[in-house]
């Protein structure tokens, strides 16, 4: 029923538009839309998702809440955060590993990653992540895991509290604890987590997240030299963040992947995020009920409308 409702709103919405007056669409071909384009939000106090702001929204949002040479605290990494416009974009928010400096794998991590090839199905369509023969653990509702949330998470929210810092991430509806309490790393995680253990410390005006204990299924990400395999990892992986608000809004980051089983040197990621405050995070989960359906309609070539259509 859902994708029948938007198709006919979607039509609504065209039929709508068509009967304005170009003079009332204030929009042109080949320009890009800004502020005639209305922000939708759920109500007077509500802000709109990152990833629904164009450029014009948040050029107003920033003029709205005086962000240039706002006073803030180097302290406090409280906000809203994504991808900054003057550094390379990652999957909608996060920002891309650094694949011109890939760290040589070591025998052990060769074999993980070739192990994560894509199967060619058609002799007519390549093998790719995202096809029917991947093997990308997203497209069966897997968590995506940290670092993986890092790169794609279609906006990030961190909430200082007396003894830890929360983030979370709109894609997924996953979160992470980062204790700040002074306790220590465990030695031997009792068991492995997507999001791994986290502990951060306050080095000068940095924070420092450090992090263990990582469930192995996961990618780190596509391999997005070819987009036909996954970047792996082991159970053993370490991280290292350093984030140093260097602005009211500004996000300087050092994420540093430390995995001697699979990488011969850590896999250092240098990023910039920017904070969005006329924005606040939305709702984007992995239905698993949808993802089988996308599947099988990969898979045939066909739309299904029985999944979605009812009497």
């Amino acid at each position: 029923m859902r994708y029948l409702g938007f198709s006919i709103l979607a039509f609504m919405l065209v039929l709508v538009a068509a009967q304005q007056p170009l003079s009332a669409q204030k929009l042109e071909l080949g320009k890009e839309p800004g502020i005639e384009v209305p922000e939708v939000t759920a109500g007077p106090g509500w802000k709109t998702c990152v990833n629904c702001q164009n450029n014009g929204h948040v050029k107003a949002s920033r003029e709205k809440y005086k962000v240039d040479g706002h006073a803030f605290n180097p302290h406090d990494v409280t906000g809203v955060w994504t991808n900054a416009a003057d550094t390379p974009t990652g999957g909608y928010g996060g920002t891309f590993l650094d694949f011109k400096n890939v760290p040589p794998m070591t025998p052990y991590g060769k074999q993980l990653w070739e192990a994560t090839q894509a199967v060619q199905t058609r002799p007519e369509i390549p093998a790719m992540n995202g096809g029917e023969g991947s093997k990308d653990p997203m497209l069966h509702c897997d968590p995506l895991g940290y670092p993986r949330s890092f790169t794609y998470h279609y906006g990030y929210e961190f909430i200082t509290l007396p003894d830890r810092v929360l983030q979370f991430f709109e894609w997924g509806g996953y979160h992470r604890t980062i204790w700040t309490d002074g306790r220590k790393l465990p030695d031997d995680p009792p068991q492995p987590r997507w999001y791994g253990y986290n502990v951060g410390h306050w080095e000068g005006d940095t924070f420092v997240v450090e992090s263990n204990g990582f469930e192995d299924r996961s990618w780190l990400d596509q391999d997005r030299r070819n987009m036909q395999r996954g970047m792996p990892h082991s159970d053993q992986m370490k991280l290292v963040e350093r984030y140093k608000r260097s602005a009211y809004d500004t996000m300087e980051i050092e994420l540093n992947i430390i995995d001697p089983k699979v990488y011969t040197t850590p896999w250092v990621i240098h990023a910039k995020q920017e904070l969005r405050p006329g924005a606040e995070l939305s709702e984007y989960y992995c239905v698993p009920t949808d993802s089988e359906q996308y599947n099988r309609e990969l898979t045939s070539g066909k739309h299904d409308d029985s999944a979605s259509v009812k009497d």
